[in-house]
């Protein structure tokens, strides 16, 4: 039964009755169960929650609007769908309230799958996409470096996340470790943790900040909303473009975002990925421990081996003496011999020389020399001649030469009478009529005198007339004889 209305108004104080807190939670609770005993919803699950005690906790959610559910432990096993996150289903129970929290909710009796929800099917659709580009292919993964020097971090600052890793990073390995402090939840936290991979892949190796040689991408559990931002296509393609080995430890290990599948390895949990990231010093300290001893070991091994095919080869060989005896009993016999050899091969050597000495003469040497010497007396005596008939005919020739450069020299017509006329740019003068009016030559005798003149009017153009027959002239040159024109 509802609870009774309250009086009227006109009451004696003229005040309404005042409720109790818990009179007021119990009576809306029942006005919900009467009002509400049986509705069936359809919507999508989100904080998802199987609790220890076996009561799942989760919250059905639209565009709009969106109630908190519970499935009593009671009727888990007989839900026909296991609820997942993202998941649309449809829901039948009753609506009731939680009092001590002032929270309405359901309490589901069945439910079933409606379809993937709204948020999974994006999700899917874009797993779809960036896995055709092959952006979640094993070939394109970096491998992690072996033992970094410097790790960097993307989380928040003030979480626990980065207490954890960072407590589990200094039992493990002493390496430096970089924070880069980002928001891990709402619409600015891709944006965020893409410009944090952006800068760390930025940084110079040397510089004042030192370049990580592996990236952790970290955050705690939570819903499918508080994880959506790392579900963004913008941030996935970021991480595949770094060039940085990145390691995404987002939520527990239940939780799957789109980083996961392109990051280089994913870890269950943040303190996972610290472990991934670095190897154990103490570990790494047996190892060489070990492995020195390993190698102490097995030279001990390889010289008492060698040691003992030594000494097995020893007792198979002979004693020296032994060895020795046989050549020095030879030696002995030898060297005995050795004098009278010696004395029969030089009796040998001295027969010989006395029979090859004996055939030996001076007339063996003389016979060739004066077979050479005829040969040079008969050669010299034919090359005699025919050398006298050669220097005759090169004479005759040399004589005709002389002859023949007297005949051409040009100062011998000088000689007999005649003069040289020559301009005075050196050319010789044949014609007369070539000359010019008022025009300067030379004109040189045979006693080699140059005298100079200058042509005057009465030469010209017109041909010079006809020479009278001259006298008989001494050939040589009267020395008072002066200008011709």
């Amino acid at each position: 039964m509802s609870e009774p209305a309250p009086e009227s108004p006109a009451a004696e104080s003229g005040n309404a009755r005042p409720y109790s807190v818990s009179e007021l939670a119990f009576a809306l609770k029942r006005t919900l169960e009467d009002a509400y005993g049986f509705v069936r919803l359809r919507g999508e699950l989100s904080k998802v929650t199987h609790h220890s005690n076996g009561h799942v906790y989760l919250t059905l959610k639209d565009e709009r609007a969106a109630i908190d559910g519970v499935v009593w432990k009671g009727q888990v096993s007989r839900l026909q769908v296991r609820p997942q996150q993202g998941m649309e289903v449809v829901v039948t129970g009753k609506i009731t309230s939680y009092p001590q929290g002032s929270r309405y909710q359901i309490v589901i009796e069945t439910m079933e799958p409606a379809g993937v929800g709204a948020l999974l099917a994006q999700l899917e659709r874009l797993k779809a996409k960036l896995q055709g580009e092959g952006l979640f292919e094993a070939a394109r993964k970096r491998p992690l470096p072996a033992m970094p020097a410097v790790v960097g971090v993307i989380t928040s600052p003030t979480g626990a996340v980065i207490r954890d890793i960072l407590h589990r990073i200094r039992d493990r390995w002493p390496c430096r470790v970089v924070v880069w402090p980002v928001v891990v939840q709402g619409d600015a936290a891709a944006a965020q943790v893409c410009a944090a991979i952006r800068g760390f892949n930025a940084l110079e190796p040397g510089g004042p900040i030192p370049r990580p040689d592996i990236l952790i991408v970290a955050r705690g559990g939570g819903s499918v909303e508080d994880l959506w931002p790392f579900n963004d296509e913008t941030l996935a393609r970021t991480v595949a473009a770094g060039t940085i080995p990145l390691i995404s430890a987002v939520g527990h290990e239940t939780d799957t975002t789109l980083i996961d599948f392109v990051s280089d390895r994913r870890a269950p949990t943040p303190t996972a990925a610290a472990e991934m990231a670095t190897p154990v010093l103490a570990e790494l300290k047996a190892l060489v421990s070990d492995l020195g001893a390993r190698m102490h070991r097995c030279g001990g091994r390889a010289v008492e081996d060698r040691r003992g095919r030594v000494q097995h080869a020893e007792r198979a060989l002979r004693r020296v003496p032994d060895l020795v005896e046989l050549a020095v009993q030879r030696f002995g016999i030898v060297s005995g011999r050795l004098g009278a050899g010696l004395a029969k091969n030089a009796a040998a050597h001295e027969r010989d020389l006395v029979r090859v000495a004996s055939r030996l003469s001076p007339l063996l040497l003389q016979r060739p020399q004066q077979v050479q010497k005829q040969r040079l007396e008969a050669v010299a005596v034919r090359l005699q001649p025919a050398a006298e008939r050669k220097l005759e005919r090169l004479s005759e020739r040399l004589a005709a030469l002389s002859k023949l450069h007297a005949s051409v020299d040009p100062e011998r017509p000088l000689e007999r009478g005649f003069a040289r006329v020559t301009r005075a740019d050196g050319s010789i003068v044949r014609q007369g009529a070539a000359l010019a009016s008022g025009e300067a030559v030379s004109i040189k005798f045979g006693d080699k005198v140059t005298r100079q003149a200058v042509i005057d009017g009465a030469g010209g153009s017109e041909p010079p007339a006809a020479p009278k027959p001259a006298k008989a002239k001494p050939k040589a040159p009267s020395p008072a004889q002066g200008d011709l024109f």
